[in-house]
């Protein structure tokens, strides 16, 4: 299973699995990483602001209202204001169109933002459509090669192998006798994304502004990353790119591998590629007959799964079992629209909060979750996140390494560090996502393997003993390093206060932690006792001057009495009232 391991082994005396035609046209799902990312554009709702954005996808106020109507138009067909229920959901993001599927998606894996019930409605979202006329996939071809059809391709099947709401995918072979896939981009489809997603951008910072909740913030979220990943998912150059590094990766491993691109054939809104026989991992059944070992397939596909986040940094962003197939006695992930990377600072930091889990270490898990930050943390917020870490740590590190629910435990970590200001790289939402697409087509169709203890035991190999021992050693040499540093800046600071204590010049500021209710009772024991001193005073003066026949006097009593009287007994009344209460109240709180 490690690098250079064999193909996916056939029993002595098997045939080799039965070609069969592949389904290449599922599109990307979730957020895809991307150096393209055109974050810092602005784009306003009414009257943008001209730049190259703006020229480069014809975005104008006209054409951004006309499509602010038809999205207006759709939603109220829908009657949400009346109820909106998962399916009705999934079925208006549908109607919507493919940036609204990609939103759907995205919202699939944030059960902190919707209920589960929508969260699983929301993941059926394949983004299956109705295909092209044959007449436009010509017409693109020959916009994007500015030549005849017939000059790059031999034969071109008019009938598509899968059609979605981004592009569709032809069989064709090329006039030099290749046997490709063509995938071709939707007319126009780039530039109603670009239209969406800007009018969606403007919305979420106007509801932001009028509603600062937690929940409109993480739309928002929501929102910037569909922004920053929709161009390199519309630029079919970068799928080539994609396919060509992961060819790159592939060639260390001899059970793994993707189709070869054509990079003079790609261009941003069409991506040819070598046409792939096989057999999809969702056919269980029938890569039995041919021969192989279900277990040994998904062993192999998850420990390289964990190469690729945890090694390299670089990984196919959506394995669902239409992009997974096997063929000649390999692996072959197909449809690399959307990778993910992930730096080897966040690829450090994710293992130290998954052996952090594991060892139920919550300050551990904090300092790892912080180096996110790039700061440090406030230090009055560091004692609530301690306590929210303690409940994942309750949740998840009390099960063994090899049965921690990765993507689960990313995905509370990730709510968690919302609440506390916290921002986590959407990368690791997207190895979250991509770990719950892996999973849930484990336990469809290759039940038998379980990935956590796979990636686990792939964590715990990752270094030899050698290594784990030279680098416990370096780890405890900067320990040393920093320790030696700060007695020697404990004794300087002895040294000035000292001087200071000699000279009177000392003060001494302390804080009592935990203290604040014992003082409160005793303030309130004090003003109770003063209240009942006052009470007694003027008990006592009310009599004198009641005995003295001081005047004026009403119904034989002196006026200065019979008030001091009263309102004594009206404060005498309040303390009583509030002990009896206050009694109460701390016996409830037992």
């Amino acid at each position: 299973m490690r690098r250079g391991h064999g193909r996916v082994t056939l029993p002595r005396g098997a045939s080799g699995p039965t070609p069969l035609p592949a389904t290449h046209a599922a599109p990307p799902e979730g957020a895809a990483s991307s150096s393209h990312a055109a974050a810092d554009e602005t784009i306003g709702l009414f009257g943008p602001r001209r730049g190259d954005f703006e020229t480069r996808y014809h975005l104008t106020r006209r054409s951004k209202l006309r499509r602010l109507r038809e999205m207006v138009g759709i939603v109220r067909q829908f009657d949400i204001v009346h109820g909106l229920t998962p399916v009705k959901m999934r079925l208006m993001l549908e109607a919507l169109g493919p940036t609204f599927v990609k939103v759907g998606q995205i919202l699939s894996m944030r059960s902190e933002i919707l209920p589960q019930a929508f969260c699983d409605e929301l993941a059926k979202l394949r983004a299956d459509a109705d295909p092209m006329p044959y007449r436009t996939v010509i017409d693109t071809l020959e916009h994007e090669y500015g030549r005849p059809v017939d000059e790059v391709f031999d034969r071109l099947d008019p009938t598509p192998l899968g059609s979605a709401s981004l592009a569709q995918v032809h069989r064709a072979r090329l006039v030099t006798g290749e046997d490709v896939a063509v995938k071709v981009q939707r007319p126009g489809v780039r530039e109603t994304m670009a239209q969406d997603v800007s009018i969606m951008r403007s919305l979420a910072r106007a509801a932001a502004k009028l509603v600062p909740s937690a929940q409109v913030v993480d739309l928002q979220g929501v929102v910037q990353e569909l922004w920053e990943t929709f161009e390199a998912e519309t630029d079919f150059t970068v799928e080539a790119r994609n396919l060509a590094e992961f060819k790159r990766f592939s060639e260390r491993y001899a059970y793994m591998d993707c189709p070869t691109p054509y990079p003079e054939l790609c261009t941003q809104h069409v991506v040819v590629m070598d046409y792939v026989d096989g057999i999809s991992v969702s056919r269980p059944d029938q890569l039995v007959e041919a021969g192989y070992d279900l277990k040994e397939i998904g062993t192999k596909l998850v420990d390289n799964y964990a190469t690729q986040v945890l090694d390299d940094g670089f990984f196919h962003a959506d394995p669902h079992p239409g992009n997974i197939i096997v063929r000649g006695g390999q692996i072959v992930l197909i449809d690399l629209g959307m990778t993910g990377r992930l730096n080897a600072k966040t690829r450090a930091v994710l293992k130290e909060m998954i052996f952090a889990v594991a060892k139920q270490d919550s300050p551990a898990l904090a300092d790892a979750l912080l180096r996110f930050a790039g700061a440090e943390s406030d230090p009055a917020d560091y004692p609530a996140l301690l306590a929210d870490l303690d409940s994942i740590v309750e949740e998840f590190g009390t099960v063994d390494l090899a049965e921690l629910d990765i993507a689960a435990f990313l995905g509370s970590l990730t709510a968690l560090a919302q609440r506390h200001g916290i921002e986590v790289p959407s990368s690791v939402t997207t190895v979250g996502r991509a770990l719950v697409t892996l999973e849930g087509l484990l336990d469809e169709f290759i039940p038998d393997v379980n990935m956590i203890e796979i990636i686990s035991q792939h964590i715990a190999a990752a270094k030899t003993p050698a290594e784990r021992l030279r680098e416990e050693a370096e780890s405890l040499a900067v320990e040393g390093h920093r320790a030696l540093h700060g007695a020697f800046a404990t004794l300087a600071e002895l040294k000035v206060a000292s001087r200071m204590l000699t000279r009177g010049q000392l003060k001494v500021n302390m804080e009592l932690v935990g203290a604040e209710e014992p003082l409160r009772r005793l303030s309130d024991m004090v003003n109770r006792i003063t209240m009942a001193l006052i009470v007694v005073g003027l008990f006592v003066g009310s009599s004198i001057v009641y005995f003295a026949g001081m005047k004026p006097i009403v119904f034989g009593i002196p006026i200065v009495g019979f008030m001091g009287y009263a309102v004594a007994f009206g404060i005498g009344c309040w303390i009583l009232f509030d002990i009896i209460w206050k009694g109460r109240k701390s016996r409830g709180k037992r």
